[in-house]
């Protein structure tokens, strides 16, 4: 590690193995705040999302299973993912070395897993956590250190899915009219339903095995925290989870299942053509949700498994919407629902390139 990056006071490689990601963020201390009165908050604009946090619970027992029932049912689909995303990178990228910059938390796993492939592949890869906010950018300390030390030519920018595309645009603003970066920025997903990333495993709405558990599946590090007085973003290290944690389990889990995999096709950028009707197809889905509901705020609408899971276990959710209740993949989200007592109902089609769709409560 260069001296740039190791001057940093950081959390180092949370519960990772040192050397499969160093993160780019400091330790807090913060207050929690209860998700009622940090909704309130939120939609009053009092504050806003970054600037607080809720107290972050073990998973319950029926949450564990439903995650190793996940493992089971889509592991082996995660590991061919990632070797697809990985030859695809390999292509790619010229030069040696290649730098990954996943952002906390759902870029974790899938950044490690995909270092471990193009360094089997022979090339020299570096992999980062740094913080992106929505309405606030990237962390712009954590990129320029790395850049000072790696240059930009190589940098790919992990995440775990898409839902509407939020993160995308985000990275396109706090970009817009660097030369170092590509107009189009190199974000790399495993699930693009709405067609906003730069390469894709595919575009299907899938359960990602470590998209339904937080901490305990990232490292033991909470989503990012807003520094207020500027510098490296923050997140707290959950260490009253350290029982719970399963992220190097999961690492080596996938890792195992890509051994195993035959030999499977690289991922291809969308083309224009498909890029435009899966962002129609997923644009079409969320107005016409927000014009049923009376959303103008479209930050209450949450589509995409993962998103729609997220938003019951942390924030306040008024109505949930699923393509199929008996679908395998949405059983936590049904389960998560039915504890928090939230409406369910089944729309098949209507919700397009997504399973499931959280609607937000309007507090206001």
């Amino acid at each position: 590690m260069d001296n740039t990056l190791n001057n940093l006071h950081t959390v180092g490689s949370g519960s990772y193995t040192p050397g499969d990601v160093h993160f780019l963020l400091r330790p807090v201390q913060m207050d929690v705040t209860d998700v009622e009165e940090k909704e309130r908050l939120i939609q009053t604009k009092q504050k806003h999302y970054s600037e607080m946090i809720s107290l972050e619970t073990a998973p319950t027992e029926v949450h564990k299973a439903l995650y190793e029932r996940a493992l089971v049912q889509n592991g082996t689909r995660m590991a061919a993912d990632v070797q697809s995303l990985a030859m695809a990178l390999n292509s790619a990228c010229a030069g040696h070395t290649i730098v990954l910059v996943s952002f906390v938390r759902a870029g974790l796993p899938l950044g490690v897993l995909l270092r471990r492939a193009l360094i089997e592949m022979g090339r020299e890869t570096s992999h980062y956590g740094i913080s992106i906010i929505r309405d606030r950018g990237i962390d712009t300390v954590a990129l320029e250190s790395i850049i000072q030390v790696h240059g930009a030519e190589n940098l790919v920018f992990v995440d775990g899915w898409t839902g509407k595309g939020a993160i995308s645009g985000e990275i396109k603003r706090s970009l817009h009219g660097d030369s170092r970066f590509p107009a189009e920025p190199r974000l790399v997903v495993l699930a693009d339903p709405c067609g906003r990333a730069w390469l894709s495993a595919s575009a299907e709405d899938w359960v990602i095995p470590s998209g339904i558990l937080g901490a305990t599946v990232s490292g033991l590090v909470s989503r990012s925290i807003w520094p207020a007085g500027g510098g490296l973003h923050g997140c707290l290290v959950y260490d009253h989870l350290h029982e719970h944690d399963v992220t190097r389990e999961f690492i080596e889990q996938i890792e195992a299942e890509r051994q195993m995999l035959a030999p499977v096709a690289p991922a291809s950028p969308w083309t224009e053509s498909q890029r435009l009707e899966l962002q129609a197809a997923a644009l079409s889905v969320v107005d016409s949700l927000a014009a049923r509901f009376g959303i103008t705020n479209m930050n209450r609408v949450k589509p995409g498994i993962a998103e729609a899971t997220r938003a019951v276990l942390r924030r306040v959710p008024n109505h949930v919407l699923v393509r199929d209740r008996n679908d395998s993949d949405v059983q936590l989200l049904m389960h998560l629902t039915e504890r928090a007592g939230v409406a369910v109902e089944e729309v098949g089609s209507d919700l397009g390139p997504y399973r499931a769709v959280t609607i937000i409560r309007s507090v206001s």
